[in-house]
């Protein structure tokens, strides 16, 4: 492997580990104008983490930046990555990088909308093998994630040991069924899911009671 991407790091790494770069918000905060120039800043809790210079080009974000690899000397580092553009449905255009990653001799080219610092370079989360934490969690974990997401958007508390909230004023009550059935639906299949999972651990008659058999 050989070019930006040079010597994949673990397949392990996740994504919220590492530091990225989304081109909508990049485009939100108009860094991505021609001319353009600055400091792109990390933070954690109202506190910066790690910053990155930046300009902008006709077609092109520039960064210049410094690594260090296992402890060695700071390598300094000017990675330019292509932008491109798809028309919307509705008007106007949407921003994307092109990675420019090498993988096997192979260049990457994938259209993206982040790229992860997941080496010395910029790269599409595909080069890096980098996958999100939330693919590794147990289905039923996935399954309470987004009962909860629905269960705090209708400004209740996460987990069912509460009750849901009731409908928020302005929302339409059919709209109001919907999520509620939504949320039953997650939670009764979170709970399907984990007693199978575990069922070796059940007395036969605590299979038949959940299972029927």
């Amino acid at each position: 492997m050989g070019g930006y991407g040079s010597g994949r790091t673990s397949d392990k790494q996740k994504a919220e580990h590492c530091k990225s770069l989304d081109v909508n918000k990049l485009h939100r905060s108009s860094c991505l104008t021609p001319g353009r120039r600055g400091h792109w800043v990390w933070s954690r809790n109202g506190e910066e983490t790690g910053r990155i210079g930046y300009h902008a080009e006709e077609r092109h974000f520039v960064l210049d930046y410094k690594v260090r690899r296992y402890g060695g000397v700071w390598q300094s580092i000017s990675q330019s990555i292509p932008l491109t553009y798809a028309d919307c449905h509705y008007g106007g255009t949407r921003p994307y990088f092109r990675c420019n990653g090498i993988v096997n001799g192979r260049h990457c080219s994938r259209r993206v909308g982040r790229v992860f610092l997941g080496g010395s370079y910029f790269l599409c989360r595909h080069c890096y093998g980098i996958a999100y934490a939330s693919q590794s969690e147990p289905r039923y974990d996935r399954m309470l994630r987004r009962a909860n997401k629905l269960r705090t958007a209708l400004g209740g508390e996460p987990g069912t040991a509460h009750w849901i909230a009731p409908k928020p004023k302005g929302m339409w009550q059919r709209t109001y069924q919907r999520k509620r059935f939504e949320i039953e639906w997650y939670e009764n299949q979170a709970d399907e899911l984990f007693i199978r999972k575990f069922s070796h651990l059940l007395s036969a008659e605590e299979r038949e009671l959940f299972f029927g058999r």
